[in-house]
């Protein structure tokens, strides 16, 4: 007995990636993980300072802080402060590096933020000494300086490593809600769909910005990471 003709089913190929590429996009998907040991979920950035105080509650307050936090702290400053170290590594202008290192380290208004930046970029040279065997950075280093570093020895573009650099933030900032608000899984991710959007547009303003337009003042979280230090019970280091 005969059956229907049988026809075979076409599957189209994939434009190749390339594998440069494809090794750049691992790069930066392992910088960018909750498992780079950098100590990055034990900090929330004055984030559970406002929890504490009221000025965070709830899902939609929780996305207002966080949203403009990236938009106004980060993208004012530490943001375009990482393409400057970034750019000053690429063209190995060590003195220009160092100079910007030292420039952020000086710029974190309290002890706690002094010691996270610290802490995870000593982190962070840790591993690529124990995994790289190029020339890395030495003395201490902020963690936007050990991290430009990270992406240009990993071979990641300076837009899509800034752009990792601040989706690993404000995951950070969504866990620490999640656990100290708190709110649940679907609500954290509601918030990440929210924000992530503002991703891209603190990425070009970034690159694009200029040394006189760059800006520091943030007087709230300083005031709220400062209260964090003495504040009573507390699940974060920050």
């Amino acid at each position: 007995m005969n059956g229907p003709p049988c026809h075979r089913l076409e599957i189209a190929e994939p434009a190749s990636a390339g594998t440069d590429t494809l090794h750049a996009m691992g790069a930066l998907l392992q910088l960018s993980s909750p498992a780079l040991p950098v100590g990055a979920y034990s900090y929330s950035q004055a984030l559970e300072s406002a929890i504490d105080k009221g000025i965070v509650s709830d899902a939609a307050t929780a996305q207002t802080w966080i949203g403009e936090s990236l938009s106004l702290v980060l993208g004012r400053y530490e943001a375009p402060v990482w393409c400057r170290l970034r750019a000053a590594w690429d063209l190995q202008d060590l003195a220009g590096f160092s100079a910007w290192n030292v420039e952020f380290i000086a710029s974190r208004e309290t002890r706690e933020l002094r010691a996270e930046t610290l802490q995870m970029g000593y982190s962070l040279r840790q591993l690529l000494l124990a995994t790289d065997n190029r020339e890395i950075p030495s003395g201490e280093l902020c963690f936007p300086a050990a991290h430009a570093c990270a992406s240009a020895l990993w071979g990641v573009s300076p837009a899509l490593a800034l752009y990792g650099y601040l989706y690993s933030w404000l995951e950070n900032q969504v866990m620490a809600a999640l656990k100290a608000v708190p709110l649940g899984q679907v609500s954290g991710q509601k918030l990440l769909i929210a924000v992530r959007p503002r991703i891209a547009g603190v990425v070009d303003a970034a690159l694009a910005m200029r040394d006189d337009e760059l800006s520091t003042q943030a007087p709230m979280l300083g005031l709220l990471s400062s209260q964090h230090e003495t504040q009573y019970s507390r699940l974060f280091r920050s």
